[in-house]
């Protein structure tokens, strides 16, 4: 039995939606590392930090943000089920977590529309 075939202006839609959700949970993932070596440094190691070292904070926020706008994208374009927008909207705050849904997400959205 064939699935059936999904339109290839769909397929266009959702395939540039995961390239901008791909990139954004990677990116996100590294500020995420980022700022938690920092905060480990700092409040577990007593580590002077340099005061321009606090903006990685707002530069983690920023791309969040960025990654929470990309799933929303994708989750509409793929329509998603809320708890799936959920929890790949989490997974940008919890350290590595971000790259594992971001390939398991990848995976589902490629088999589902055929990329």
């Amino acid at each position: 039995m064939t699935s059936p075939q999904i339109h290839p202006e769909r397929q266009a839609r959702v395939r540039n939606a995961l390239k901008l959700f791909s990139f954004a949970a990677w990116v996100t993932g590294v500020w995420l590392l980022v700022l938690t070596t920092r905060m480990v440094l700092d409040y577990g190691f007593g580590v002077e930090i340099p005061s321009w070292a606090m903006i990685i904070g707002q530069i983690h926020g920023f791309f969040y943000m960025l990654y929470l706008v990309t799933t929303v994208n994708l989750g509409i374009n793929a329509r998603w089920q809320p708890a799936k927008w959920i929890t790949t909207a989490l997974a940008g705050t919890i350290p590595f977590l971000s790259f594992v849904v971001e390939a398991k997400r990848r995976k589902e959205v490629t088999a589902q529309f055929q990329l």
